[in-house]
């Protein structure tokens, strides 16, 4: 399918000449972010298309498939036989999602406590998962034959979850690429409106590298921008999720036209949105920042995002991952939550739909937490000390791998309800809690405290705990 180019790019003109919202850094730092997404608190995040079907390695498989040497080519070559016969394009048939239920997804994720979802709509493979004007290629015309994303949407309205969407299309640049450099389904006749194209053949060596050449070209630049503001159109977007590789020099002035456009959007519909971007590719103060299976180590003064998964090694389900325990995630975001962030956990489903007994039980323990403590949550703002206790958190991307190990000295603090909230980290065997920086100290001191406690519960329990009000060093 080649669509008119220049019409849609008059439709996004016109939103962005119209609205209050001007194309520029400047304009778009006037935008707050959503009260929803600041009290919220806690999301899903679903990675679920053509790359479940296989379910080896990660979603990568459709990039790493047509990479010699790799193990996904192998592998490929093992099970489905060479590239030549056997593309990623032939996956399309066996993608039939036949136990996909989206009432009983929504379902699964309200009962985790999450306030948010947020699916994927494209991922790097180019396969959308949902009904479009602008490609064939999509799970409402091949494979399940759904509107996904649609279905998705229309639950979580039902349902009360706020609804969401990622694209990742923009690495679709070079992401099939490898595919030139052999026999393979991929050859030099790909065209516009094709699965593969562009797939370049020229590969970035660092995939950090914004100034990488080729650069992506004018006609491809606008085909994402246009596939985007779609995207924000057909379901009204509360966020739109944007994976790293926007930070290419090439993105910028594009992202300024998608932020004008999806921000005037929302003044048209009334609705609070946001834009979540990593890497620095929005001007700070025009976006909420987002920290991949990573978090800060201290407390910031600005809303964030931390995308994370259940699987340590995936993002897609695959039949070897290793998944988190669920305590190890709710120390995750206990500790995010008291640094002003939000977690955006995700979650792998089977290529027929359904989502595994492993992923569930995460899901269900959380839930069952927040059930228990979500006042603490849900709404909440720092305190002026985020945390005590000698454990800290690593900062940056991809620190998520290891388990989490703490102490009964470790605490994370929120601030809601006009109380303050001290989660333990770790219980203690004798149940014994210390909190130092609650101890009194005189007016004049270096004190961190120095106010008045008038009681002490604890949340989940009918039990009321004793408690003593020391005075250090006296």
């Amino acid at each position: 399918m080649i669509y008119d180019q220049k019409k849609w790019l008059k439709k996004i003109n016109d939103v962005i000449v119209q609205g209050p919202y001007e194309a520029n850094w400047e304009s778009l730092s006037k935008h707050q972010t959503p009260q929803w997404f600041r009290d919220a608190k806690f999301g899903i995040f679903i990675h679920w298309g053509l790359y479940s079907v296989p379910a080896f390695a990660n979603e990568w498989y459709s990039r790493n498939m047509y990479i010699q040497g790799s193990s996904e080519f192998e592998h490929h070559i093992r099970v489905y036989g060479l590239q030549k016969n056997f593309g990623y394009k032939d996956f399309i048939p066996m993608f039939k999602a036949e136990k996909f239920d989206a009432s009983k997804w929504i379902e699964l994720f309200k009962r985790s406590g999450a306030r948010y979802v947020v699916p994927v709509a494209e991922h790097h493979d180019g396969f959308q998962m949902y009904r479009s004007e602008l490609s064939h290629w999509n799970a409402a015309e091949m494979g399940p034959r759904r509107d996904v994303l649609g279905e998705l949407t229309e639950e979580m309205k039902k349902q009360g979850l706020i609804n969401g969407a990622s694209t990742h299309r923009i690495e679709h640049w070079w992401f099939m690429g490898g595919g030139r450099h052999f026999d393979s389904d991929i050859t030099d006749e790909e065209k516009p409106g094709g699965f593969y194209w562009p797939a370049v053949s020229e590969q970035p060596e660092n995939l950090e590298d914004s100034f990488f050449e080729p650069v992506p070209s004018e006609e491809f630049l606008n085909d994402w921008r246009i596939r985007t503001c779609e995207l924000i159109d057909r379901y009204h977007l509360h966020e739109l999720y944007f994976d790293w590789w926007i930070h290419h020099a090439s993105a910028r002035p594009y992202l300024q036209k998608i932020g004008a456009y999806f921000y005037n959007r929302a003044v048209e519909w009334g609705q609070e949105v946001m834009i979540a971007y990593k890497h620095d590719s929005f001007m700070f103060g025009t976006a909420v920042p987002d920290v991949e299976r990573g978090q800060f180590a201290e407390v910031q003064s600005f809303p964030w995002q931390t995308d994370t998964a259940i699987a340590k090694n995936s993002w897609c389900y695959t039949e070897g991952n290793d998944y988190k325990k669920p305590w190890s995630i709710l120390c995750d975001l206990v500790d995010v939550v008291s640094k002003n962030g939000t977690m955006l956990l995700n979650v792998g489903p089977k290529a027929d739909g359904t989502i595994s007994e492993e992923d569930t039980k995460v899901l269900e323990s959380i839930g069952a937490w927040l059930r228990a403590n979500g006042e603490a949550i849900y709404g909440s703002r720092p305190w002026r000390y985020a945390q005590e206790g000698p454990t800290k958190e690593l900062q940056g991307q991809f620190t998520d791998a290891r388990d989490k190990v703490y102490t009964s000295e470790d605490f994370r603090f929120m601030i809601n309800h006009g109380k303050l909230y001290a989660a333990c980290m770790r219980y203690p065997e004798d149940g014994k809690i210390l909190i130092r920086t609650l101890g009194k100290k005189a007016h004049t001191e270096d004190a961190k405290f120095s106010g008045i406690i008038d009681d002490v519960d604890v949340l989940g329990f009918n039990e009321k705990p004793s408690f003593k009000y020391n005075f250090p060093n006296r």
